[in-house]
């Protein structure tokens, strides 16, 4: 929902993004390209690009699923700190157009593969021989399946695998008693169940506009 990292701005902010990471020029050239759509604050902040980055290297990550996928940025920046294979899930043929061509101009796209029909639909296609060989699980898709999506995750991550969930902070909202449509009301249940599930070792970062970092037991 936003690309930058919320409650920082002007000057904080600008020393912020001058300090806290690196990107690639492909990364920038894609997160510039992608800033012409109407829909660019779909798009993660570069610095939550550079931490999925370096957490996929800190795992060594070698097996990932990402749920939403957009222009690519994510994927792109997960692909670039392993050799992992990437299993993506989205809807728009448009979006993931222009994130094909920059997945081959890095060299990357022979490790990526993308499925049109969504998430829960590549979820169901990977159960069966998948359960528990994921290392990471990105979920950053249409707001009332989070949990779907969540459940999901479980299943397919090894026990130490992680599941990164984005936008559970939603710009703010989800703290604001004033807000109650349908997303909002999706991450505040998600969000609850989260950080009383057994299952998963939690940590909720302030970074954009919240991820939710929860490692399977």
């Amino acid at each position: 929902m936003t690309g930058k990292t919320i409650g920082l701005s002007g000057a904080l902010y600008d020393y912020y993004a001058a300090h806290a990471y690196r990107e690639a020029d492909v990364l920038k050239d894609l997160r510039l390209e992608t800033q012409n759509l109407a829909q660019a604050m779909m798009q993660i902040g570069p610095e939550q690009g550079a931490f999925m980055n370096l957490l996929v290297k800190l795992m060594g990550a070698t097996r990932i699923l990402e749920i939403g996928t957009f222009t690519g940025y994510s994927a792109l920046a997960m692909a670039l700190g392993t050799e992992a294979r990437i299993t993506c899930a989205d809807i728009n043929g448009e979006w993931t157009a222009m994130a094909r061509r920059y997945w081959q101009k890095a060299g990357v796209d022979g490790r990526i593969d993308l499925s049109l029909d969504g998430g829960k639909a590549v979820i169901a296609r990977l159960l069966p021989a998948g359960a528990g060989t994921f290392d990471l699980v990105f979920i950053d898709a249409d707001k009332p399946s989070y949990d779907s999506y969540y459940e999901g995750a479980l299943k397919l991550l090894r026990p130490g695998g992680v599941v990164l969930i984005d936008n559970t902070l939603w710009s703010g909202a989800v703290a604001d008693p004033g807000k109650d449509d349908s997303d909002t009301n999706a991450i505040r249940a998600l969000n609850a169940k989260i950080a009383a599930d057994a299952r998963i070792e939690l940590c909720l970062l302030p970074l954009c506009d919240g991820l939710t970092m929860a490692r399977k037991i």
